[in-house]
């Protein structure tokens, strides 16, 4: 029983890989159940049919698995540091490089929302969302406390930083040859001149 449920795990992982580079390289629109076993190495759709309850719970899965890695990816890199000052700033910095070093996972998650969202993969987007603000909004009440941060609404300014962070899907879809790394320390330093004490 283990190893059929090792089996099929391994399977639905690799399935859901094959999908996001699927739709990351071709778009939702032409991400049939076909590209993707054909891209997974399957035989037949009927795998994913299996696996899936049709393409809205393989695409809620997608957006399930790109939003985990990127948010592993970024807490490695801000539990290596201490202070809400440092973690602000590497919170904005390792999200920024998980779009520059993945953007197929990215290119995949924006248009799964776009076009395939609906239903329960809104939800947790938005669910998603307004938890990242209020990780945002705590960190900065922190340093308020602390003394690292000046005067402002946390709320407001938690809002701000992720939208800007957000703005780069944007920028890089009309101007793919944005310097995101430029792009992150820019905003590193206007959150910085926001967030100063007095």
């Amino acid at each position: 029983m283990q190893a059929k449920t090792f089996t099929e795990n391994a399977r639905r992982a690799q399935i859901v890989r094959a999908a996001i580079e699927t739709i990351g390289e071709l778009g939702y629109a032409k991400a049939s159940f076909g590209q993707i076993a054909k891209r997974a190495g399957l035989s037949s759709t009927g795998m994913i049919s299996y696996h899936f309850d049709g393409k809205a719970d393989l695409i809620a899965e997608v957006v399930r698995d790109v939003l985990a890695t990127s948010l592993a990816y970024m807490r490695e890199r801000i539990d290596a540091v201490s202070g809400p000052a440092a973690e602000l700033r590497v919170y904005i910095e390792s999200n920024l490089a998980f779009v520059a070093e993945h953007p197929v996972e990215l290119t995949a998650l924006l248009d799964c929302l776009r076009h395939g969202g609906g239903g329960a993969t809104t939800a947790g987007n938005d669910d998603w969302y307004h938890g990242a603000v209020d990780v945002l909004e705590s960190c900065l009440r922190d340093g308020q406390r602390t003394g690292d941060f000046g005067r402002f609404d946390p709320r407001v300014m938690a809002i701000t930083i992720r939208q800007a962070i957000d703005g780069i899907h944007t920028e890089l879809i009309r101007r793919p040859a944005t310097d995101v790394d430029a792009y992150a320390a820019e905003l590193v330093a206007i959150v910085e001149r926001a967030t100063a004490t007095d």
